[in-house]
């Protein structure tokens, strides 16, 4: 025991330093292992809604607007009706002075008169000639020719009737009366204004048929267009009630292009509802069109979603496993990969359908001290700019 006790003390120093070189080493070992443990940069991943949408603006008008015009010529003479006057089918709206037409009439009338007498006249002589021509005391020729008379005759007074009767309807024009039931939204005339219908029909009224059903006419650019469907909802404000949201439909995409500013757009009708008569004619709107849209769903900012690759994240078994099918994801202190597919996709958000998210998964991006790529060219390029060593 003495011996031990002995060669223990004389080898003291050595074992002291033996013990210290273990545990210099076990300390840089761990020191080194706390180095090279890497802190991931994260991204969240959320639960919530998410709409792919488009937006535009446009003019509120009535579904259907009547113009009604005149079509013969005159001095007005009375106005039954003013702006917002409510009117039905059939209802009279103004007149004009009818003296200049009901002379037509009359003059119209007294040669229709003329031309049935003239025809009873030649069908009497032709009726004579007849009976005269049976009994052998005239010839042919003057039969044909009473004949002749009066069947021109008779179409004299067909010409007089026509005439006639049109100038009975255009004395029936000087009443101008409203061909729908609706509102009247523009009133263009004035009474004892001069109507001149002589080359083109002169606009008197606008009548909306139904101001409880409008539409917006919306411009959307061939770039947005392929993605406008009829039937997609619609939302829409306007500057009158800032506050408020209102909801529509898309009813017609119209084939008919226009350029404006070397822009392709075509335009989109969207259907809305009106009952309240809260929106007026000629409003702008400013309209979203809700092109697709998922409720409760797993999404994560657009800049989740800029990995190119797993280097130095997680390793990974195969080429066909990469950001564009998986996503590295956090889950307690690992990396695992997750598939997935983008589903809609905003300015800010983008959709993930996958089975295999949970709640509280991160999508990892990067981590803490990651060499650019782009700063390592640029400092190698300076490098050999500078003359450094090569």
């Amino acid at each position: 025991m003495n011996k031990k006790k002995n060669w223990f003390l004389r080898h003291k120093w050595w074992l002291i330093f033996v013990v210290a070189a273990v545990v210099a080493v076990w300390g840089v070992g761990t020191k080194t292992a706390k180095t090279t443990k890497k802190n991931f940069v994260t991204m969240d991943i959320k639960r919530g809604d998410i709409s792919q949408t488009v937006t535009a603006t446009g003019e509120i008008m009535p579904v259907n607007t009547v113009s009604v015009g005149s079509q013969v010529s005159g001095t007005i003479e009375e106005i039954f009706v003013d702006y917002n006057s409510t009117v039905k089918k059939g209802d009279k709206l103004l007149t004009i002075e009818p003296s200049v037409l009901q002379a037509s009439v009359d003059e119209a009338k007294a040669s229709l008169d003329s031309a049935i007498s003239q025809r009873n006249y030649a069908k009497n002589e032709y009726n004579r000639s007849k009976t005269l021509f049976n009994e052998g005391f005239i010839p042919r020729s003057e039969l044909e020719k009473s004949q002749t008379t009066f069947e021109q005759a008779d179409s004299a007074v067909i010409r007089a009737q026509s005439q006639y009767d049109k100038a009975v309807t255009n004395l029936g024009y000087a009443t101008i009366i409203s061909p729908v039931d609706g509102t009247v939204i523009s009133r263009k005339v004035d009474k004892g204004q001069t109507v001149a219908a002589s080359f083109q029909t002169p606009d008197l009224f606008e009548i909306a048929e139904d101001l409880t059903k409008m539409q917006i006419e919306t411009a959307v650019s061939e770039a947005d267009i392929g993605v406008i469907k009829q039937g997609q909802p619609v939302t829409f404000t306007v500057d009158a009630y800032s506050s408020q949201t209102f909801d529509g439909a898309v009813r017609q995409v119209r084939l008919s292009p226009t350029t404006t500013s070397n822009v392709v757009v075509y335009t989109v009708v969207i259907d809305v509802d009106n009952e309240d008569l809260k929106l007026m004619p000629g409003m702008t709107a400013f309209v979203t069109i809700v092109v697709n849209s998922a409720k409760d769903t797993w999404k994560a900012n657009n800049s989740a979603f800029l990995l190119r690759n797993f280097n130095g994240i997680i390793d990974v078994s195969s080429e066909a496993i990469n950001p564009s099918n998986h996503l590295a994801i956090q889950r307690d202190g690992k990396v695992i990969l997750v598939p997935y597919t983008k589903g809609i996709a905003t300015a800010t958000e983008t959709q993930i359908i996958s089975d295999e998210i949970i709640e509280g998964d991160k999508i990892v991006v990067g981590y803490i001290g990651q060499e650019s790529k782009t700063k390592k060219t640029n400092t190698n390029r300076g490098g050999m700019m500078g003359g450094g060593p090569r």
